[in-house]
């Protein structure tokens, strides 16, 4: 699991739109949260390049992803939850993909699926009209 430090993550707090009355007039509450993955010296090259692909829409042209949360009403649950959101996005590009390594059949299975179609087959062709006998 990497840990991404707060020193490379850059907040900006702007006004929320919206219901919420005069408060939402007032305080700054929504939060933008930018991190420079390109050049992030705390992630390793394969989970960057996975971190840049699950990032999606969230990633700039410049390699930064970003985060806007304005779920809450104060600053400091609403940085709390971009930094949790962002920590899940680096989680899942911790793990690494497995790849299924493909395998033959056995010897026995080849057997067993020639020996259900023979017998498959027979009731089949028992199904026809009878043969006529001259």
């Amino acid at each position: 699991m990497t840990v991404i430090p707060e020193s490379e993550l850059e907040f900006r707090f702007f006004r929320a739109g919206g219901p919420g009355g005069q408060n939402v007039n007032k305080v700054a509450t929504a939060l933008q949260m930018r991190f420079d993955v390109k050049n992030s010296p705390s992630l390793r090259d394969p989970v960057r390049e996975r971190l840049m692909k699950l990032a999606g829409s969230r990633l700039t042209l410049d390699g930064v992803i970003v985060i806007t949360a304005v779920r809450f009403r104060t600053q400091e649950r609403n940085r709390a939850d971009a930094i949790e959101r962002l920590q899940e996005l680096v989680d899942k590009a911790s793990v690494a993909p497995t790849y299924r390594v493909p395998t033959r059949p056995t010897k026995a299975s080849k057997e067993r699926r020639l020996v259900a179609k023979s017998h498959r087959s027979g009731i089949k062709s028992g199904r026809g009209k009878p043969a006529a006998n001259d």
